[in-house]
């Protein structure tokens, strides 16, 4: 914005600058004019009222520049100027102001014309008062007059340049203020998103973490068995450890040293040890690492559908398995529990009042993956879970369990 300013100041100074000095040129070339004019036996009354008129005619039009009212104006100058020049010859040198100003007043062609014109007055000025004319009347109005034609297209021209480059500079100025603003925007717009998914995440950390623990302490206190407090204490341990690890935003604890399949296998030790559920975990993984971001969403997955298999099937046994194929890493988790009806209605009632099969469809979305739930009344819950694997082509949908 600074150097817009400083450009735009230092064009119009220069355009100052320029009229002041064709003002200058003006004056002292209409009183010189003036001067010789008397000498060489014009009345003085006459060539001093006719030259005050030109200047008072060419002062009151300096203003006005631009526009069809500046054509018009240039022309009853130059009429003028006509008349001047029908008082004495010696008034031809005021060719040269009239010259300069063609270049910024009229369009090229027409200057071309005016110059002309105005070069054929002051050549047969000294002719029509003398009766003959020499070659110096001749090359000087020529020469000078193409001289202050040339310099005044020329200094229009640089002077349409500035005003063209102010006005792309004004253009660029305008759109780095606008890609700041947007730019902003977007700063906002992500720190909103940011904010957005932060929340979000620490809903399902919640629900799949501390949620389920809670509620299997509940079901242990119900019992009022003594025997059950060390469990009940380790649960209440586990529930402190992974909310520290929550707020601390760090990877599960489980995960902590340990591949995926070691967290899944203590998981469903303590599942058993819990609630007496008979549970079995089946691994066809070749040897080597998942993404963290993946093993993270799978065990998640796998820590809801044990805790609904806890609270809601009745289930004697379940099964786990994790198995790549075509590409992806599967989950499936299989109980013998009461199950549902899918047919029931639009969705499973599990699906519709279940904030746990939201989130976990939601986390497995968020990398590419499908979850699906088959399920029979009286016959078991299966839940598969399929992710494709970075650099993948394919998307496998695995063996049965």
């Amino acid at each position: 914005m600074d150097a817009h300013a400083s450009l735009g100041s230092a064009r119009q100074r220069m355009l100052r600058g320029a009229r002041f000095a064709l003002h200058v040129i003006t004056v002292v070339l209409a009183f010189v004019g003036t001067i010789r004019a008397i000498d060489a036996g014009a009345e003085i009354v006459v060539a001093s009222i006719a030259a005050a008129l030109f200047l008072g005619w060419y002062a009151t039009g300096a203003a006005l520049l631009q526009g069809a009212v500046a054509r018009w104006w240039l022309f009853a100058l130059a009429a003028l100027w006509a008349g001047l020049l029908a008082i004495s010859a010696e008034y031809v040198w005021l060719a040269f102001p009239l010259l300069l100003l063609a270049g910024h007043v009229l369009r090229a062609g027409w200057s071309v014309v005016f110059a002309i014109l105005v070069l054929a007055a002051a050549i047969m000025a000294p002719l029509l008062h003398h009766g003959q004319t020499s070659f110096a009347h001749i090359v000087g109005p020529v020469v000078g007059g193409g001289f202050a034609l040339a310099i005044s297209l020329g200094y229009d021209t640089l002077l349409r340049d500035a005003a063209e480059r102010e006005r792309l500079i004004a253009s660029l100025v305008r759109a780095q203020d606008e890609t700041a603003e947007l730019q902003d925007e977007l700063l906002r717009t992500q720190r909103e998103a940011g904010a957005s998914r932060e929340r979000t995440r620490l809903a399902r950390d919640l629900h799949d973490t501390i949620a389920q623990e809670l509620s299997s302490i509940s079901l242990l206190a119900r019992t009022g068995e003594t025997v059950r407090m060390p469990q009940i204490d380790a649960l209440a341990q586990k529930s402190l450890t992974e909310l520290r690890r929550i707020v601390a935003a760090l990877d599960p604890t489980e995960l902590e040293g340990s591949a995926l399949a070691g967290a899944l296998e203590r998981m469903l030790a303590e599942a058993h040890a819990h609630s007496g559920i008979q549970t079995s975990l089946e691994v066809d993984l070749p040897p080597r690492a998942l993404p963290t971001a993946v093993e993270v969403t799978l065990l998640r997955v796998a820590q809801s559908a044990l805790a609904n298999v806890r609270q809601h099937a009745a289930a004697s046994t379940v099964t786990v398995r994790l198995h790549e194929s075509e590409g992806s890493v599967g989950l499936d988790v299989v109980d013998d529990g009461a199950g549902f009806d899918p047919d029931a209605g639009e969705q499973p009632r599990a699906e519709r009042t279940s904030y746990g099969l939201a989130a976990m469809r939601a986390r497995v979305r968020e990398h590419g993956g499908e979850l699906h739930v088959q399920s029979a009344l009286g016959e078991g819950t299966r839940l598969r879970v399929r992710i494709p694997l970075p650099g993948a082509d394919s998307f496998g949908e695995g063996g049965d369990a």
